[in-house]
């Protein structure tokens, strides 16, 4: 009896799932060239650019910032205009590489990238 080869399905995979996995291996990226990195800042903007950096342990640059976009040769013509203004943020969080700081310092740190909130 010969047994037939099992044909796989191609499953497509949504589009924010893909860009999770995009951002996920960005991430990777910038934490493996930066050995002082604690976290990446992510900064997600209206156009679909993304702005990210590497952050150390007191809250400073420990990358260059990169700015991105998936799927695309470059970046969108407003990010490439104003560098993603802070006008066209639309979720900004700091990706925490394991062993994850105490709360206290991720608030500090998390305070001094992507600033202060106050309510109006």
């Amino acid at each position: 009896m010969s047994s037939k080869p099992k044909i796989k399905k191609k499953t497509t995979v949504s589009p924010e799932l893909r860009a999770q996995k995009n951002e996920e291996a960005m991430v990777a990226g910038i934490l493996e060239g930066s050995p002082d990195g604690i976290g990446v800042a992510i900064i997600r903007l209206e156009c679909g650019c993304r702005k990210m950096a590497a952050v150390d342990c007191k809250g400073e640059a420990a990358s260059k910032v990169v700015i991105y976009r998936d799927d695309a040769e470059s970046i969108c013509d407003a990010c490439k205009e104003d560098n993603g203004a802070f006008a066209r943020v639309v979720t900004q969080f700091i990706h925490w590489q394991e062993p994850i700081p105490d709360g206290a310092t991720r608030m500090k740190i998390e305070a001094k990238v992507l600033g202060s909130y106050t309510s109006h």
